[in-house]
């Protein structure tokens, strides 16, 4: 067994030790490459002046026609200030530029979406939503990543309210839905219903905050669910809380879940619990096997910090857990960002939707629960995984149509137009991909 354990601590170890190598080697993830035509250099007095006057005057007298001769209508800004980047916290715009790489390198390969890193050097809440507001004219949607709270909450309401176009923050809306969409399986694959489950959500960041609240516009009942924060279980009579502009969202959910008023710690909460939803301290070691087995029988543990998860998860199965998720592609059930954005942005962007609703997310965590189930449930198999292509245009098409329905979409299309259209853009994208792959691999 420990022989076991070692390989597979190697295993977990390996994508770390190889990372900087080969971000050395290709010096970056991303690159801009021609769509158009070039057959010639006559072409460019198409594609630049002369010619490209023409259709600049009829953008100015008509603004939306950007959409149809720009790259505006496919293309995104992933925006942060790089104060809370996966699990290693303030870093700065200049080190989170990695991340927004890879993030800008998952939107084209999965959703075919063209993405942008856009990493500011501001921690002011005010001149970031400023530059995202100055910033509009070129992108046709906005995601925001990796933003300390408890500003993130006010740049994304600020933003969707003020923004022309849809503003997102992965963090919350991305990771809620994927979350949801893993719950609604697991809790099959256990036999439990979602309105009978009792939820510990352990911490209490903007996205569990998130995941909380769209969980429960799902169906959870929050009067059986707790939360966790660092000094232990969100109720009523937690006067640290209470009265603070700054933990407002804490607040809400310290009066909207606890109906049995409980007080304590984590391991406390989890006694009894159906589901842990954990996202908090990187582990391992954050959360314990003993807590795992005070929870109620056929357990489901989403251990999802970044980079390493807040329990390993063989130990987490040894304890008990039925099901096991985390947010690592090395592992079974990964519960991660990825599953969402790009499906998510493709239909949004495909019917022109003017923002991203919470109806528009829980949506697509029913599509991504529906692809999954439609392969066959297992205790390793709750979502599907990125290279199962198909769920994305899947998930486009039922984020499209739901807009479509909420009378926020500018183009109105059918669910099997928006499909279609999501899968011939998609499967161009990785083909461009395979075809550029192919040659940097010669």
């Amino acid at each position: 067994m420990e022989t076991d354990v070692n390989k597979l601590l190697e295993k977990a170890k390996r994508p770390s030790e190889e990372a900087p190598g080969l971000h050395k080697k290709y010096r970056g993830k991303v690159e801009v490459l021609p769509r158009c035509r070039i057959k010639d250099m006559s072409d460019f007095n198409i594609w630049y002046t002369p010619g490209v006057s023409a259709p600049c005057r009829l953008i100015q007298d008509d603004p939306e026609l950007a959409y149809e001769y720009t790259c505006k209508w496919n293309t995104v800004a992933v925006v942060s200030d790089g104060t809370r980047v996966l699990g290693l916290g303030d870093i700065g715009p200049l080190a989170a530029l990695p991340v927004m790489e890879g993030k800008a390198l998952i939107f084209k390969y999965l959703g075919g979406v063209d993405a942008f890193p856009v990493c500011l050097d501001t921690k002011d809440p005010d001149r970031f939503i400023e530059t995202v507001k100055i910033l509009q004219p070129s992108f046709g949607g906005i995601n925001l990543e990796d933003i300390a709270q408890p500003k993130c909450f006010e740049i994304l309401e600020r933003l969707r309210k003020e923004c022309e176009i849809p503003v997102w923050h992965d963090d919350q809306q991305g990771t809620a839905a994927v979350t949801l969409a893993g719950l609604i399986n697991a809790l099959k694959v256990v036999d439990k219903r979602m309105d009978e489950a009792r939820i510990v959500f352990l911490g209490a960041g903007a996205a569990n905050i998130r995941i909380a609240d769209v969980v429960f516009k799902a169906g959870a009942d929050p009067k059986k669910c707790l939360m966790v924060d660092s000094r232990g279980i969100l109720h009523e009579e937690r006067e640290d809380i209470q009265g603070d502009p700054e933990k407002k969202e804490k607040w809400h959910i310290c009066r909207t879940t606890n109906g049995g008023h409980e007080k304590g710690d984590a391991p406390r909460a989890l006694e009894g619990a159906d589901v842990l939803i954990a996202l908090s301290k990187p582990g391992p070691g954050t959360v314990k096997p003993e807590w795992i087995r005070r929870m109620a029988v056929k357990p489901v543990v989403f251990a999802c910090a970044n980079p390493i998860p807040e329990i390993w998860p063989w130990e987490a199965k040894e304890a008990g857990a039925a099901v096991v998720a985390t947010g690592r592609g090395d592992f079974p059930n990964q519960v991660n960002n990825s599953l969402g954005f790009p499906g998510i942005f493709r239909g949004t962007l495909d019917v022109r939707a003017k923002t991203i609703t919470d109806e528009m997310c829980i949506e697509a965590a029913k599509e991504l629960a529906k692809t999954a189930e439609d392969r066959g449930l297992s205790e390793d198999y709750i979502v599907p995984t990125m290279d199962e292509w198909e769920v994305f245009p899947r998930e486009a098409a039922a984020v499209g149509s739901k807009a479509v329905a909420q009378g926020i979409a500018t183009k109105a299309m059918s669910k099997e137009d928006i499909f279609r259209g999501a899968e011939d853009i998609i499967r161009e994208a990785r083909e461009k991909s395979r075809l550029l792959i192919e040659r940097l691999s010669g």
